[in-house]
C-alpha cells in the first residue's frame, strides 16, 4: 500500500481524522514519553492551573496530525520533514478532536508539499494551527 504520489494531489485536497481523547490515551503517551507533568496527570495539582483541570499533552494533537499524513493524504510511505505548530486551546479528557491536513503548496522539482494541518475539537474550537512540510512517496518503478 502507498500513498498518494506529489502528481495524485492539488492545492485543496485535503484529509481527517477524528479520535476522542480518554484518560487511558493520557496516561499511555505519559508513559510512552515520561512527560509526567501533573498538568496532564494530577487532577488536585490541575484544578490550580490556569486550565482548573487536566488537560492532554500537545504533542498528542501533533500525533493525530501525523497520523492523518501517515495514513490518509498523502498516506503510507510519506516522510514527515518539518511542523510548525501553535497551541491555541486546550485538549480535555472526553474532547474529541478532529486532526485536518490540507495541500498548500507543491514544489514538484523537490518532492515536497506544504500543508495546513489544524486540529478542532467537538464545539469547533480551534486547537492546532500549524503548518508541516513532508515527502510523498514517489511511484513505485516498474
Amino acid at each position: 500500500m502507498i500513498g498518494k504520489t506529489i502528481d495524485e494531489m492539488n492545492v485543496g485536497d485535503a484529509a481527517e481524522m477524528a479520535k476522542t481523547v480518554t484518560e487511558t490515551d493520557v496516561y499511555l503517551f505519559a508513559g510512552i514519553t515520561g512527560d509526567f507533568n501533573p498538568a496532564h496527570v494530577n487532577e488536585a495539582y490541575a484544578k490550580g492551573t490556569f486550565f482548573k483541570g487536566r488537560i492532554a499533552h500537545g504533542m498528542l494533537s501533533a500525533g493525530f496530525i501525523s497520523a492523518v499524513l501517515a495514513m490518509k493524504l498523502p498516506g503510507p510511505g510519506t516522510i514527515y520533514l518539518s511542523q510548525f505548530m501553535e497551541f491555541k486551546a486546550p485538549v480535555r479528557i472526553g474532547d474529541t478532536v478532529t486532526a485536518r491536513v490540507e495541500v498548500k503548496e507543491k514544489v514538484t522539482e523537490k518532492n515536497r508539499v506544504k500543508l495546513r494541518t489544524t486540529c478542532v475539537n467537538q464545539d469547533g474550537t480551534l486547537l492546532v494551527d500549524g503548518e508541516a512540510l513532508i515527502m510523498p512517496p514517489k511511484a513505485p518503478k516498474k
